[in-house]
């Protein structure tokens, strides 16, 4: 009798089109992993009747739900459904601006890309946003992925990643701007309901599939350290679950093939500057979903979304009082983390963007080593101030 393994198995995914109403079974994806941990629950109840016999009688199942994470390492385009699903908005192409006259400017780390006319704000691009030149400039700065860390109407100040450098242009026509990918972020209105049917298939030697019905993201965790890759998990709350003995979703789209992101490849920029000396990052997207069991039903009526709350925290190493006088004022500053998927100057990257966070404390540890400071943060409502988007969370994907 053959016995399961875990390189045979498969976890495959399609979004719903409502709930309650199965995805089809074609054009769904297979889903890169590092584990799957998505089951059936069950609530239970054991009898409490006082007996003379001393035992307990009866013991019976009650409502049940599927729950559990789905984890990986991040790359550009594997889990931006899961991604969106988290911020509850789907990822649209971001701004795209041609015939300009441009010209470019610095000497590093920082560059400016100025406009002869217009506004850049009124074109939407804004902070954080991963740009690139893709007409008009010489070919060495044509490109590149240029992360925007400030902005006024005509002049865009913007750190090159991967270490590569912008050469001095004057008055350039012709010149074409975009904003690379799509992007996505929690809206203020017109939020998305995402369900998904996630089916494991455990391989033709076991004969098991299980399909889990109604699956929505409540909750996106993202680690990023400086020695290992970056890590995503989503945790996922549903329904119910149907159960076969052939898989169900056949001839699905083959795992997508983009480069895994390690910590080493990317930058941290707070509060419009670069930070050298991070050792670690992670934050939470917490969908604050429930369920609700009901008389005379097995399952849920829906999963019920609450507000979204991001936070998490930067350990960097100790250089100066900045962090603790974060801390110490209550300041505001404004956070992006980008990930490329190779040293390249047009690397493919993943990019996620605060564009408002406050610091809720600075520890630092002690010892024969250099002092790490950890600096938890809570992200904030923007409202559409300092150039930025109008949420807690915008994410940009290259691949999207």
């Amino acid at each position: 009798m053959a016995i399961g393994s875990g390189v045979e198995k498969q976890v495959i995914y399609k979004k719903q089109t409502a709930l309650g109403t199965k995805a089809t079974a074609g054009s769904a994806q297979i889903l890169r992993r590092v584990s799957s941990g998505v089951e059936l629950k069950k609530n239970t109840f054991q009898s409490n009747e006082i007996r003379t016999d001393y035992q307990i009688a009866d013991f019976r199942h009650g409502s049940k739900f599927v729950e559990g994470p789905i984890s990986g390492e991040i790359s550009p385009g594997t889990y931006k459904d899961f991604m969106a699903a988290s911020v509850r908005k789907d990822f649209v192409a971001g701004a795209s601006i041609a015939t300009l006259t441009l010209t470019t400017a610095g000497s590093g780390p920082t560059y400016t890309i100025t406009r002869s006319a217009g506004s850049w704000i009124t074109d939407g691009v804004k902070i954080g946003d991963i740009v690139r030149v893709t007409a008009g400039l010489a070919a060495g700065n044509l490109n590149k992925n240029y992360l925007v860390s400030a902005i006024t109407a005509t002049i865009l100040t913007v750190y090159v990643l991967n270490g590569t450098s912008i050469s001095a242009q004057a008055a350039v026509a012709s010149c074409t701007l975009s904003v690379t990918g799509k992007k996505t972020l929690v809206p203020s209105t017109a939020h998305t309901s995402d369900y998904f049917t996630i089916e494991q298939w455990y391989g033709s030697g076991v004969a098991l599939s299980e399909q889990f019905l109604d699956c929505k993201v409540n909750t996106m965790d993202v680690q990023i350290s400086a020695s290992g890759m970056a890590t995503c998990s989503f945790g996922f709350l549903g329904r119910n679950v149907d159960i076969g003995s052939t898989a169900y979703f056949t001839s699905p789209t083959a795992a997508t093939t983009s480069g895994v992101m390690a910590g080493a490849n990317g930058l941290l920029i707070v509060g419009g500057s670069s930070v050298g000396n991070v050792t670690g990052m992670n934050f939470t997207v917490n969908g604050n979903m429930t369920k609700e069991d009901v008389v005379g039903a097995n399952s849920t009526p829906d999963v019920f979304a609450g507000s979204v709350l991001v936070s998490g925290q930067m350990t960097i190493l100790l250089e100066s009082d900045t962090y603790v006088q974060m801390f110490e004022d209550e300041t505001e500053a404004s956070v992006t983390m980008s990930l490329t998927a190779n040293s390249t100057a047009n690397s493919d990257f993943v990019s996620f963007t605060m564009p408002r966070i406050k610091v809720g404390g600075n520890s630092k540890d002690d010892g024969q080593k250099g002092i790490v400071q950890t600096v938890p943060f809570t992200a904030l409502l923007n409202p559409g101030t300092n150039n930025g988007d109008a949420t807690t969370l915008m994410i940009q994907d290259s691949l999207a």
